[in-house]
This record gives C-alpha cells, structure tokens and sequence, in this order.
C-alpha cells in the first residue's frame, strides 16, 4: 500500500501497520517510491486506453501492447534486448512510467489520432472536463471487461 505523507490520516495508517507488523513479529518491507511527474498523464494514458478498449471490445492490456506500443508508437516503445548468456537479441518494449514526459505526449497524441482516424473512436482530449468524467465513469461500470 502507499502512503501520502502530506494526508496525517496516511500517516496514521502507515504508523498503525508499521506497528501491526512489528507486533505480530512480520517480515516486512518499508522503501520509498519515486513519484513520477508524469503521473497525471499516465493516468490519463491509462483512461484513454480502457476507453478504447471498451468501444473496441477488447482486453485493456492487448490494446495497451498490440495498438499503444507495438502499432502507434514502436519507436517510442520498441528497443532491443541482448541476452547477456546466449546472446539472442530480441524485441522488448518499455513500460508507459519508463517514458520522459515528452515521450508520453507524443505516444498519447499518436494513439489519439490512430483511434479517430483508423478505429473511428474519438478519444477526448484532457481539458474536456465533462467528457472524460463521462469516461472515467463508463470504464470504472464496464471494469470487468477489462
């Protein structure tokens, strides 16, 4: 679980299982996260993605791989790997929180525009408040076909 330390009731929270676990004698693991500022825009990423999923009529994860990376953005995505054992190179694909801000826009804006032109899906754009309230609602009842 994370905690905000700026929420005292997180705070709280963390000191309350902290002790839980001290008290019970269980293994545990305290680390710090790094916070990505880029999260509003992942989350974006993410809402826009089972939006399109939904109207596609497909897994959230397939569209994330199939059409976000490997279809709209393999040069953002795509690198290759070498295994340091056998040597086999390979195609491998960074995750959406490994991408500079900048990356993010331009994937965002890519599969925005593959989704319009190429599905006929219009995906709305994140100053349009009320429509992607209207989203966030319509994929939080459609989760399980996600």
């Amino acid at each position: 679980m994370l905690y905000n330390p700026e929420k005292l009731i997180d705070v709280q929270r963390a000191v309350e299982k902290f002790n839980y676990f001290v008290k019970h004698n269980k293994v545990f693991e305290l680390s710090a996260k790094k916070v990505s500022k880029t999260y509003p825009q992942l989350k974006y990423a993410h809402l826009i993605m089972s939006w399109f999923a939904i109207e596609y009529g497909e897994q959230l994860e397939y569209i994330k791989f199939e059409y976000f990376k490997k279809l709209v953005n393999p040069s953002i995505f795509e690198y290759e790997f070498i295994n340091r054992k056998t040597g086999e190179v390979r195609i491998e694909y960074k995750s959406l929180a490994d991408l500079t801000k900048d990356e993010l826009s331009l994937a965002i804006d890519r599969f925005r525009d593959y989704a319009s032109k190429e599905a006929g899906i219009y995906l709305p754009e994140p100053s349009d408040l009320a429509l992607m309230r209207e989203v966030e609602i319509q994929v939080k009842n459609n989760l399980q076909y996600l």
